[in-house]
């Protein structure tokens, strides 16, 4: 219910006055002037136009707030819908992942991070584009922190150079202290001798999704999700050199800079990153690890105050694998996890 001036709501006062509720939003709505409606519609309009369709009802009513102008984005919805402006749909998805190699794959540490800063944790990924006459592959690595896109390559073939593309790109654009963890997913490339030289000479700390689970890499699979729906979809692309243009422009010019995220309590990343702490006082990201009931118990008391165990259990099972430092990340040797073992020097995690 909407309060007016005093203390009655809209549905008492009605009644005092003997009208119904209905007529007196009618004639409130005829009191309302035209311009305002109409300077809404504009608005919508234009910041629909601006993004090429790209922006929904939700994103197009965050912006509208910006402005200084409050609109329920339900009205936006509406209006949206009226002149349709309602935003680009997604394509189904298709998985370009081979996983099914006998390469060495690694824990899944991203799970396991509390993000306080950037360039704690960069997530991976790389999928396909339909151009006229061929298929061509994109390979993107993101700032898990700020969803800022940091490092991309396109490439007509899906070899590992097209990964290390990307990344080399965003080694040299962000110069990460040691310590970084990157994930991706269990595909040959990112698991090739190559790619994790790569990543072992600069310091940064490799993790993988875990079987059959798209969701432990969300953040990258969702920003696809926006690069297909709001560009790849949307243009057409007279050849390899086209869309690489266009995909640098989207991202470095739009997506970095003038798209508003959700994730971001809808700013752009280059803003988000911008109101974070400089990284000469960065505190490192938080690692926590699942604890198992037998350590949980031990240490508590009985009613009677004796301990409820005499010594503690042979292995902490929310301690950190053999191999990694809670303090300063700099493990002499990432621990990893091969399938093609089936004894492993720790007992596993839980």
């Amino acid at each position: 219910m909407m309060a007016v001036e005093g203390s009655l709501a809209i549905e008492p006062m009605c009644r005092l006055a003997g009208v119904s509720r209905a007529g007196f939003y009618r004639s409130l709505k005829q009191r309302q002037p035209v311009e305002e409606d109409m300077e809404v519609r504009s608005l919508v309009q234009q910041i629909a136009l601006d993004h090429r369709r790209r922006y929904g009802y939700r994103r197009i009513a965050a912006e509208l707030g910006r402005r200084g102008l409050r609109v329920n984005h339900k009205r936006v919805a509406r209006l949206m819908r009226e002149d349709r402006l309602l935003g680009v749909q997604p394509r189904a998805f298709v998985s370009t992942t081979r996983s099914n190699h006998g390469l060495e794959v690694y824990l899944n540490l991203a799970r396991r991070l509390t993000l306080t800063g950037i360039d704690q944790l960069w997530v991976a990924d790389i999928t396909y584009i339909r151009l006229a006459g061929e298929f061509v592959f994109l390979a993107v690595v993101l700032d898990a922190f700020s969803r800022k896109a940091i490092g991309w390559a396109l490439d007509t073939s899906i070899t590992t150079r097209l990964p290390l593309a990307a990344l080399d790109r965003a080694i040299a654009q962000r110069r990460p202290p040691p310590g970084l963890v990157h994930h991706s997913d269990r595909g040959v490339q990112y698991a090739s001798a190559e790619y994790l030289q790569t990543l072992h000479r600069f310091g940064i700390l490799p993790s993988m999704s875990r079987p059959g689970t798209p969701y432990d890499n969300a953040a990258c699979e969702s920003f696809i999700r926006t690069l297909k729906r709001e560009e790849i979809n949307a243009g057409r692309y007279r050849d390899l050199d086209h869309l690489d243009s266009s995909i640098d422009q989207f991202l470095a010019e739009y997506y970095n800079r003038q798209r508003l995220h959700s994730a971001l309590n809808y700013q752009t990343p280059e803003e988000f990153e911008a109101h974070t702490p400089a990284g000469d006082v960065w505190p490192g990201a938080g690692l926590s690890f699942s604890r198992h009931p037998e350590v949980y118990r031990w240490g508590k008391r009985q009613e009677n105050g004796e301990p409820a165990q005499a010594s503690p259990p042979p292995h902490l099972i929310d301690e950190p694998p053999a191999g990694y430092s809670l303090t300063g990340w700099s493990p002499p040797e990432p621990a990893s996890a091969s399938p093609a073992e089936s004894h492993h020097p720790t007992t596993p995690l839980k």
